[in-house]
Parts: structure tokens; C-alpha cells; sequence
């Protein structure tokens, strides 16, 4: 259920920093055309810090209604409190969503076994699967592979997005979590290497832009053609490092801007990127064979 090329998809916003649902609705569409298997809701790319429980809850509804039973919805619920954790994993499973998308608490820096008890007790909450998320650049938490494994082994607990660049570490956890546990890569710029050290699919910033070459490169190395899905990787490269060059969602933001899929709407404290990037993301834009608004 959980495999393929999921978007962590941007939540548009008009110059005020409101919501603009009609954009919203466009992006799922987009999504939807172009072989996204799963749409993550108020990720990390969703600006999640700076989204309300009442926004979250509209974005998550909108997108349940669009896209139920053509893609899975993945709403993001994981905060550095527990309990904050676990009354967004109570609403969230109330709207039946496929799953519940549980980043490491940052700041607080939780011990291996503090995570442990943080995802158990989230777990025990919800009444749909959960996904651990590790993104330690981020949270300066480490969600080490021992406590995948141990988490990994409880009820409702069903997949990983890893965003560690280590295809060791990959294959370590594949190894040691049961058949059905669904390792995904959080890095869309070695997730084809992820794939052949055992993930089975991506969480992708990249494939808001260009969905259907992430979902036909995710596609193709899933198959084992490794050389169809090198050539899609060599042409999107330019682009996965570019997405990265200020904070993520700044880049990916101003490209759909770009294209003319969303207004340059962000909330503060993140900002529009800085001009001195705009010619490197429209080059692998262009690149990537991505026509833009002039």
C-alpha cells in the first residue's frame, strides 16, 4: 500500500500567508494525472510548524474527498509533544486517513528509548497505520535502526521514511523488520539507490514538479531496469540538489510559482527564495524538461 512515488506535497498560500484551496485542489489534480501512488498532507514540506489544527483538518478533508481510492492519504501528526502527538493522531484517524506520517520530536532530543515510548504511545492512539519518520538534519534526533527494528514489531506500526543518505543503514533495517514493514527513502536525491538496497519506494519534494518522471523513475528501478531509471535520475539530479538550496519548501515553492501552479505564498519565518538562487532552479527546471511561466 505504501510503495511508489509519494509527494510530500507544498500547501499553497496567497500573498497573506492564507490557504488557497483552489490551488490545493489543482496540485492533487496534478498529482493525480501523473502517477503520485500517495499524497502526504502537512509534512514537512507542507510547513507543518506554521500550519494550524484547523488548516491541517481542511487540507486533509479537501484532499480525502479528491483523491480517496486513487491515491493514499498520508497526514502529518507527529510534534515534539506526545500528547500533542497523540490528540493529532486521535482527530486524524477520525477522518480515515490510509495513515499517520510521525516525525521524531525535535528540540526536545529525546533518548533511544524516550523515541521508543513517543511512537508506542502514538501508535496505541491511532486507529490507522503509522509511518516513522527520521530526518535528523532537521530535528537533530536519530532514529537509530535498533529502535526501527523494536518499533517496528508493534501494532499499527507499518512503514519508515528514512531521510539518511545510507543505503547501509537501508538495508540494515529491510534485513531486520518483518516482510510487510515498508521502507521508504526521504531523500529524493538517492532514492534509487534506496531501491536497490531494499526500500520500495520515496517520500519526494521532487515530484511536486515533475511527478510522473519520479513515479517513472521509482517505477522503473522497482522493475530492476536500473539503467531506465539512471537516465531519469541523471536528468533530475540538477534539480533534487537545487530543491535543497535554501530551506525546503523555499525552492519548490517558487518553482511551482513558476510554472504558474501556485501563487509565491509562504509563511513566515521561511521567506521567498533569495535572488541569487533563481537562475540555478530555473536552469534544472528546464533541466528536467519543466516549461515555465516567463
Amino acid at each position: 500500500m505504501f510503495c511508489g512515488s509519494l509527494v510530500a506535497i507544498v500547501t499553497p498560500m496567497r500573498g497573506d500567508g492564507s490557504i488557497d484551496f483552489d490551488a490545493w485542489s489543482r496540485l492533487i489534480e496534478f498529482q493525480l494525472a501523473n502517477g503520485t501512488t500517495g499524497i502526504v498532507v502537512g509534512g514537512t514540506t507542507g510547513e507543518s510548524p506554521t500550519l494550524l489544527d484547523a488548516e491541517l483538518r481542511q487540507l486533509t478533508l479537501r484532499a480525502l474527498d479528491q483523491a480517496r481510492g486513487k491515491a493514499v492519504i498520508v497526514a502529518g501528526a507527529g510534534t515534539n509533544s506526545t500528547a500533542s502527538s497523540i490528540e493529532r493522531a486521535e482527530w486524524l484517524s477520525d477522518l480515515q486517513v490510509d495513515a499517520l506520517l510521525v516525525v521524531t520530536p525535535a528540540y526536545n532530543r529525546p533518548t533511544q528509548e524516550g523515541l521508543f515510548r513517543h511512537y508506542e504511545a502514538v501508535a496505541k492512539a491511532a486507529r490507522v497505520p503509522v509511518i516513522l519518520y527520521n530526518v535528523p538534519g532537521r530535528t537533530s534526533v536519530d532514529l537509530l535502526p535498533q529502535t526501527v527494528e523494536r518499533l517496528s514489531a508493534l501494532p499499527r506500526i507499518v512503514a519508515l521514511k528514512e531521510a539518511v543518505p545510507d543505503m547501509q543503514r537501508v538495508r540494515q533495517i529491510v534485513a531486520a523488520c518483518p516482510a510487510e514493514f515498508a521502507v521508504l527513502s526521504g531523500d529524493d536525491l538517492t532514492a534509487r539507490e534506496a531501491i536497490g538496497a531494499g526500500a520500495v519506494g520515496v517520500v519526494s519534494v521532487t515530484a511536486n514538479v515533475v511527478p510522473r518522471a519520479m513515479a517513472d523513475m521509482v517505477g522503473a528501478a522497482r522493475r530492476g531496469d536500473w539503467q531506465a531509471a539512471a537516465e531519469i535520475d541523471r536528468r533530475l539530479n540538477a534539480l533534487h540538489h537545487n530543491l535543497f538550496v535554501e530551506a525546503n519548501p523555499i525552492p519548490v515553492k517558487w518553482a511551482l510559482a513558476r510554472m504558474g501552479m501556485i501563487a509565491p505564498g509562504i509563511r513566515l519565518p521561511l521567506t521567498e527564495l533569495s535572488a541569487s538562487w533563481h537562475s540555478a532552479v530555473s536552469e534544472s527546471l528546464a533541466a528536467a524538461g519543466v516549461a515555465l511561466n516567463s
